[in-house]
């Protein structure tokens, strides 16, 4: 006789019976609410606009707050009963207690998320594991009219009622569960499979019928195939909960910050209750809101790091970007994430924690090995659309050839439902496996926050060492570092930049915060370096904790969703406003500080600072007169009285129409505005390629998101703006044309200069930009044959083709370049400057940035603003290493700083703080030491070679001693023998100063 067929769909019916009969309603709670549209503390949680409430009820609008109050009465027919509140507003919702604090998050069922990584939904409230009858239900919580991802649920009471909960039930539940899961992974032929389906039937055959002593039954039947273990193991995965939180994306930061403590607090309550549960949590920043919005929660989670249960995690601030930020911003994400975890917890965080951010700078591996950062963690490169990145565990080596063991999670997630499917993708999908014992599992509902729910905890307990599964122990992310560093000669080494393919959009969009960023990070520097001269000489205290508010701040928009532009339009609203505000009160502290060291030096009428490590000239007026002055290294120039003025009278200056000349470049325009030649004079040579035209201000159509353009936007119809008006001028040692275009209902002013004696020509454009899905470029086709540009990224630059011959270099088409990007031969090249772009493309021989692109996701606003950027062209002699490309690219950054004193002096005065003898080493900053008044300076190499400079300070010094970038000492150095460095090679010096 043949046995009875088991069909899967009859075992998951029994599946759905049982979890309908885990709680069982037994009357309602009485709901109230106080609605706010913003949220207001514990103290005025009264204060809203007052509803009652029943299932079905709207209580609010996306992004309304309100305090809900829910009361109510154990029925006496409870007793000895499980009672569980269910609770279900349509949002968020975090319950606290008698004083306010935090104590569990809910989540809406019906949230967005990935359903095939879970279930969002947080519902179950515990109140006593055997009721008396009669307890009083008195509850309130604090609620946000949104889901987990910033959407809109109706605004409306789903459930708040008082439930009992079967726990034999709901242990039998993840019996099944995670069996039924494990024999559907399993192949059709296996023991196994047919062992636990066979087990799995006999208690479907058992539960026809519903009571305590049948599902004692049945779970003692599934004892048996739960019970069986692995012999030997090949691979051993470990797990650790994780609540991924954006600091701002589809929500405003306000959100951010109630999130945290919904997460969080759900966090801590079931590290109560799974004496087994290892949790993780990167970003100070998270921390620190915490810490200042929710004091005692803080306290708990402090207490269950201490108790190492809780892992602080990820060595920066936030999880920024890191294709925009600057070195120097990277560096301090470091120093402040490395030092906050450092003196809130002792801990010292020894991996970069970074699972979703959209390329990867390969300056990181140095920056982080300089930190005394042993690892990195990420999963994004899983979303490549064109090549699978060929490992999950490598060696990332990048520029300068520091190496960083790197570990991406094979379950391509951060949000693991820790489900028997979870851990065969992981057996399946390890590309490392043959070699590597050891992976990680990252389980949780992410994104949103709200972290690993119940779900996840009952499948761990049950998949410890499951035969069938490979083993999964709950540990911290560094002891499975550790564990995998064991086999480190193994594994192989990926060189130079991690390219996500996917989100090429993020270069461009939300371009004032891309500008805003650029400025500040320019604007801080020279602060610092200001602020130290005032503090060497005694003049003013240095403004150490407004700097490191400031710079704080900074650090929170360079947020992976933020400084892309991938965020709603709340964020970039309220971002805006602090950008505006830090970057006036950094202007008038920079105002300040060279005021008061003109003061003290002695100088008056104009004084003239420059900032970068050599040389340059600036063309002054005084009294309609124009004068070229050079100003010395990291110093002054403070103009005479009695200084001889040039005569302009033979300037070979020529602005017309359709010609635009100075002593080096004559720029010759098509009727349309756009540029037929740049001719360079002196070394006699043609830039722009024959029949071409240049500056081609193009218009695409750009029907994606904030993330993403179309792939093949080149191929489709594109547009060019219409010329309206040319006008020229001559203006002292500047010639310049002004075109301004129309395209729409955008309009774009360009003013084309040239200054005597530069090579460089600036396109210095303002547009009012109202177009909707379009992107706007500009492309230079050159008379330039290379099969590769060399891009400015932090600390140096990097390599990249200039063909499409492979899938990895066809992915790459849209690349990232901070302040220059060139094209060169051996004996020749141009760069294409900006001030403030990061989005570029080099095929052939043209040159291509992208300047703007507004597209209508998630912010159906974005970019339809005014607009202020300059890029420039700049041919050079030589390669762009004999060109000084990066010295013009500071140069078109940094602007020359003056100040104004009453009086005057009869003759010049300069002089410089710090200079540089040697080539090829920039001085990226200078600032006082984070823990005591010595100074700081940080220098880096340009060109990729070895190379020695000597450092000579205009101060009085005691001693001086090489750091890592946290400024611990490595070695003592002797001023007057050269620095050598390696290529790309960062150093960083604390000079004690008399």
């Amino acid at each position: 006789m043949p046995y009875e067929q088991i069909r899967l769909e009859k075992l998951h019916r029994m599946k759905d019976f049982i979890e309908a009969n885990i709680y069982k309603e037994i009357a309602p709670l009485r709901t109230e609410a106080w609605v706010t549209k913003e949220p207001v503390s514990f103290t005025e949680k009264e204060t809203g606009h007052y509803l009652t409430l029943a299932a079905g009820d709207k209580w609010g609008e996306l992004w309304d707050c309100a305090w809900f109050h829910f009361t109510g009465e154990v029925p006496s027919s409870a007793h000895g009963d499980k009672i569980v509140l269910l609770i279900d507003v349509n949002g968020e919702l975090c319950i606290v207690d008698h004083a306010g604090t935090p104590t569990q998050g809910l989540t809406n069922v019906n949230s967005e998320f990935e359903l095939a990584l879970g279930k969002p939904g947080k519902r179950v409230v515990e109140v006593t594991d055997q009721a008396l009858g009669t307890e009083q239900i008195n509850i309130w919580a604090d609620a946000g009219c949104n889901d987990l991802f910033g959407h809109y649920r109706s605004g409306t009471l789903k459930e708040a009622t008082i439930a009992s909960c079967d726990e034999e039930a709901l242990a039998l539940y993840y019996d099944v569960e995670v069996l039924l899961e494990l024999a559907e992974q399993l192949e059709d032929d296996a023991v196994r499979k047919a062992r636990i389906l066979q087990a799995l039937y006999d208690v479907s055959l058992l539960l026809v019928d519903w009571s305590p002593d049948l599902i004692k039954q049945a779970r003692h039947i599934l004892a048996v195939p739960l019970g069986k273990q692995n012999g030997d193991v090949e691979l051993t995965i470990s797990a650790i909960g994780h609540a991924h939180i954006d600091l701002a994306w589809l929500w405003p930061i306000r959100e951010t910050i109630r999130k945290g403590a919904r997460s969080f607090a759900t966090v801590l309550r079931n590290l109560e209750k799974y004496p087994d549960y290892i949790f993780g949590a990167s970003q100070p920043q998270l921390y620190q809101w915490m810490k200042v919005y929710y004091p005692k929660l803080y306290e708990q989670i402090k207490q269950r790091i201490a108790e190492g249960r809780w892992e602080v995690q990820g060595g920066m601030w936030v999880e920024p970007d890191s294709n925009i930020p600057s070195g120097e911003s990277l560096v301090r994400q470091v120093i402040h994430g490395k030092r906050f975890f450092a003196d809130e917890f002792g801990k010292d965080v020894r991996t970069l924690w970074v699972p979703d951010i959209f390329g990867y700078s390969p300056t990181l591996p140095q920056i982080l090995q300089q930190a005394n950062i042993d690892y990195v963690m990420t999963q994004k490169l899983s979303w490549s659309e064109y090549n699978d990145h060929p490992h999950h565990t490598f060696y990332w080596q990048g520029i300068d050839g520091s190496k960083i063991l790197t570990h991406l999670p094979p379950e391509d997630t951060y949000n693991s439902p820790a489900a028997p499917r979870s851990i065969k993708k992981i057996e399946r999908e390890y590309y490392d496996k043959n070699i590597s014992e050891h992976s990680l599992m990252l389980f949780g509902i992410g994104d949103g926050g709200g972290g690993p729910g119940q779900e996840h905890l009952e499948r761990l307990e049950r998949e410890k060492n499951l035969l069938g599964l490979s083993p999964v122990v709950q540990e911290t992310s560094i002891e499975f570092f550790d564990k995998l560093a064991v086999s480190a000669d193994q594994y192989k080494t990926w060189v130079g930049e991690l390219y996500l393919e996917k989100h090429q959009g993020t270069l461009t969009s939300q371009a004032r915060n891309k500008r805003f960023n650029r400025l500040l990070e320019i604007a801080l520097r020279e602060l610092e370096f200001a602020a130290t001269l005032t503090m060497i000489k005694g003049i003013k205290p240095y403004p150490a904790n407004e700097l490191d508010t400031i710079w704080k701040e900074v650090m929170l928009y360079q947020f992976h969703d933020i400084l892309p532009g991938s965020s709603i339009g709340r964020v970039y609203e309220e971002s805006l406003e602090r950008y505006h505000k830090m970057l006036n009160q950094v202007e008038r502290w920079i105002e300040e500080h060279y005021q008061a060291l003109s003061r003290h030096l002695g100088l008056s009428g104009v004084t003239f600072f420059n900032s970068l490590p050599w040389s340059r000239e600036k063309w002054v007026s005084n009294h309609d007169n124009w004068k070229k002055i050079t100003l010395p290294p990291m110093g002054y120039h403070s103009l005479g009285e009695a200084a001889n003025m040039d005569d302009l009278a033979k300037s070979p200056l020529r602005a017309e129409p359709e010609l635009l000349e100075n002593d080096i470049l004559s720029v010759s325009f098509q009727p349309d505005g756009t540029i037929r030649s740049i001719y360079d004079k002196e070394n006699q040579r043609e830039t722009i390629a024959a029949g071409s035209s240049a500056n081609q201000l193009t218009i695409y159509h750009d029907h994606g998101d904030g993330w993403d353009f179309p792939s093949d936007y080149r191929s489709t119809i594109h547009m060019q703006p219409e010329l309206l008006t040319v006008q020229c001028h001559t203006e002292g040692p500047t010639a310049s044309i002004n075109h301004i275009y129309q395209y729409g209902n955008s309009t774009i002013e360009q003013s084309i200069c040239l200054t005597l004696n530069s090579r460089r020509l600036d396109f210095k454009t303002k547009t009012n930009w109202q177009e909707s899905n379009k992107m706007l470029r500009t492309s230079f086709p050159l008379h330039i044959r290379s099969t590769h540009v060399h891009c400015d990224i932090q600390f140096g630059y990097m390599e990249r083709p200039t063909h499409r011959n492979t899938s990895w270099d066809f992915a790459k088409d849209e690349i990232s370049a901070h302040q220059w990007i060139d094209m060169s031969e051996p004996n020749y090249g141009v760069a294409l400057l900006n001030d403030c772009k990061y989005g570029h493309r080099a095929e052939g021989n043209e040159l291509d940035i992208n300047l703007l692109r507004s597209s209508g996701s998630p912010d159906p606003e974005a970019d339809r603003a005014e607009h202020a950027f300059t890029y420039s062209f700049y041919p050079h002699q030589g390669d762009f290493i004999a060109g000084d490309v990066y010295k013009e690219g500071y140069e078109l950054n940094v602007p020359v700083r003056s100040t104004e004193l009453e009086g005057a002096q009869q003759n010049n005065n300069t002089s410089s703080f710090v200079q540089i003898e040697g080539n090829h080493v920039m001085l990226a900053t200078l600032k006082k030491a984070e823990n005591d008044n010595d100074i700081i300076i940080r220098l880096y190499e340009t060109s990729g070679s070895h190379s020695q400079v000597q450092l000579l300070l205009n101060i009085d010094v005691e001693e001086i001693i090489e750091t890592n970038l946290l400024e611990e000492p490595k070695q003592a150095i002797d001023l007057g023998q050269p620095i050598r460095f390696q290529p790309f090679e960062i150093k960083t010096f604390k000079v004690k100063w008399e």
